[in-house]
């Protein structure tokens, strides 16, 4: 898998956030033309898109905000998170409660809480910008 696409409203605030859970901003640039238009079958795309690296390198997610055509939502703003498709982004964390807390800074709310899976894992799902559902694990066995 090379990437995951996430399509945000607000590409600043989508990058600060991943930035805060360790990501690194690998590229930005703007697209349009003949080729965006084939590849996502739509006429007059213009979009911006900000390409985000996990520390290691093998991980990337493609933030893209459009500016034509206008993006559409799906479903209810902020869906719940057995909606059907692509719902959530996990992340490994080495503190889970500071991870939640330095989110919390950039907009993300709790879902639920955080729950403990055996003695292996610490796990909870936060809500960010928008409405992009973020998994976080942190092992503890």
């Amino acid at each position: 898998m090379d990437n995951v696409g996430i399509v945000v409203d607000d590409l600043e605030a989508a990058v600060d956030f991943f930035t805060e859970l360790g990501m690194e901003l690998e590229g930005e640039a703007q697209t349009e033309g003949t080729v965006a238009d084939q590849m996502l079958g739509l006429d007059g795309v213009r979009s911006a898109i900000a390409m985000m690296r996990t520390p290691d390198g093998h991980g990337k997610l493609e933030l893209t905000k459009f500016h034509a055509p206008t993006a559409v939502a799906a479903g209810p703003l902020d869906p719940p998170p057995n909606t059907l498709g692509l719902h959530r982004v996990m992340f490994a964390v080495d503190d889970i409660d500071d991870t939640i807390a330095r989110l919390r800074r950039h907009g993300a709310e709790l879902l639920g809480e955080v729950a403990r899976y055996e003695n292996v894992y610490r796990l909870c799902n936060l809500r960010g910008p928008s409405g992009i559902i973020v998994a976080l694990a942190e092992r503890i066995g």
